[in-house]
This record gives structure tokens, sequence and C-alpha cells, in this order.
């Protein structure tokens, strides 16, 4: 008789990496990925907008900087 015969453990390393499993976005590991339900999904000018921002504060930090044009 088999060893696992009884256990409710499965009998294949590929079964047990399945039921292991899990979702990468809930990850602990993961700091500021978010699964967002449909329709709530970020808005694309919060990206242009923060892109905005940081640029003109690192133009704005580097006319600071002696000998600069």
């Amino acid at each position: 008789m088999s060893a696992t015969v009884g256990k409710s453990s499965p009998q294949t390393g590929a079964i047990a990496v399945v039921q292991n499993a899990v979702d990468p976005a809930r990850r602990p590991d993961v700091l500021l990925r978010v699964r967002r339900d449909e329709g709530h999904e970020l808005s694309p000018w919060w990206m242009i907008g923060a892109f905005v921002g940081v640029s003109a504060a690192v133009i704005l930090l580097l006319s600071f900087v002696p000998g600069g044009a």
C-alpha cells in the first residue's frame, strides 16, 4: 500500500503548488500592488499628474545648484 493512503495531501508536487498558491496581489512582500474591482481602476491622469509634479520639483531643486545654466 502507498504511504499516502488515508491522507488528504496531494500525491504530486504540482498539485501541492497549486493548492498552496498565494494571490500575488495579496502577498505581504508586495507593498503597493492592489487588485481593484472592475470599474475601480486608477485613472491614468494620476500617473500623468505625478510625472508632471515630480518633474517640476526636480527642475525647481536643480535651479538651486550653483553653476547651472
